[in-house]
């Protein structure tokens, strides 16, 4: 049995480990790393500061993954439903591996580099996805990245902080992809993230990490966030968690993703589960993921009940917290398809007590991506 503030000793560290440490970042397990979760600020702090300015995250434990061969975009879109072939180099795209129910194994980013594909999936679905690539695509060469770091810089002033080191990084796009090279160091940068701001994610030869990391550190507006206050920003911005709003059990038409399913895609199939996504699409699924605004100040959190009028059981909440931008508790969940709609009003049951609440749009606070000239 560990005691309180100890770690196990088997974790793996990222190459900023001993930024954390030294910028006083609380140190918890997640996904097989030793993360910080917060900083002397606090997540409130945390998240304020990205939703007015910038803040970096450490997300090296998210694996880097190149995926080279003939034809590999055709390839991988054997493995999943997102329009890949159709990626024009330098764009990236949000999509996921399904099993053969439409389940979801992992969400994941793809980004077309120009001669190869590269790949950034889940920490804790590391070891699983490079297997199901391999025994998936046997004839591409899969490599793992193991010596690269990635960090996000993300909030309303990331775009002007990177540009002052790398200009032309405030042009991008929203889901865009360019190299770039900063202090001798040679950078892979998308304009992407998981907060709803704008922003970018960075990768950077580990070795150069800590110094390229202090130098976008030394700007004012910069300050360091964790694991909370990413976690608040984007249920604030309607972003699934995988394992939590999705996993094995829930297909991308549930999950709202449709939309990260290409138009050539939904008629042709090719992937796993693509039947019964396919008959979602044009039936409708029995459950959805919705926004929901607990009623009063008590949030609800993963595993709440909500019920409807009556009691009945009508779905559960997937992830649940207090929104600091939106100024009160918000949380996400699935529902009965006839319960979905807008305004409807549903129980949360907490600690044995349904408290009011109602079916909310999402995200709860407007993203702000940087769309430019596409």
């Amino acid at each position: 049995m560990l005691l309180p503030g100890t770690v196990p000793n088997d974790l793996k560290r990222t190459a900023l480990y001993e930024l954390h440490v030294a910028a006083g970042g609380k140190m918890v397990p997640f996904a097989g790393y030793e993360m910080p979760v917060q900083y002397p600020a606090g997540i409130l702090g945390e998240h304020n500061h990205t939703r007015s300015k910038a803040a970096i995250f450490d997300v090296s434990h998210m694996a880097q993954v190149a995926l080279r061969g003939d034809n590999a975009a055709a390839a991988l879109e054997m493995l999943v439903p997102g329009d890949i072939a159709g990626l024009a180099a330098g764009r990236m795209r949000y999509t996921m591996f399904t099993n053969d129910t439409g389940g979801i194994l992992d969400d994941l980013m793809v980004t077309n580099v120009g001669d190869y594909l590269f790949l950034v999936v889940n920490a804790a679905c590391t070891d699983a996805d490079i297997a199901h690539l391999r025994a998936g695509l046997p004839n591409l060469e899969i490599e793992v990245l193991d010596d690269r770091a990635l960090i996000a810089l993300q909030g309303p002033a990331a775009a002007g902080v990177l540009a002052r080191h790398a200009p032309g990084a405030d042009t991008m796009p929203f889901m865009s992809a360019l190299p770039f090279e900063i202090d001798g160091s040679r950078l892979a940068v998308t304009r992407s993230g998981y907060t709803g701001e704008d922003g970018y994610e960075i990768s950077i030869p580990a070795a150069d990490a800590l110094r390229i990391t202090e130098l976008l550190l030394a700007d004012p507006d910069v300050e360091l966030s964790g694991l909370g206050a990413r976690d608040s920003l984007r249920l604030e911005a309607g972003l699934c968690l995988y394992g939590h709003d999705i996993d094995e059990t829930t297909t991308p038409v549930e999950a709202g993703l449709i939309w990260s399913i290409g138009k050539r895609r939904r008629a042709d199939g090719g992937f796993p589960g693509a039947e019964i996504i396919q008959r979602q699409i044009a039936e409708g699924a029995n459950r959805k993921r919705v926004g929901i605004l607990p009623d009063g100040k008590a949030p609800a959190r993963e595993g709440t009940e909500i019920t409807d009028a009556d009691g009945t059981i009508i779905g559960v909440v997937t992830s649940g917290g207090f929104g600091p931008t939106a100024g009160g508790p918000v949380a996400m969940g699935y529902v009965e398809s006839g319960h979905a709609s807008k305004e409807t009003p549903v129980n949360l049951v907490v600690r044995g007590k349904p408290r009011p609440g109602r079916v909310a749009a999402i995200p709860f606070v407007p993203n702000r991506y940087y769309r430019g000239q596409e």
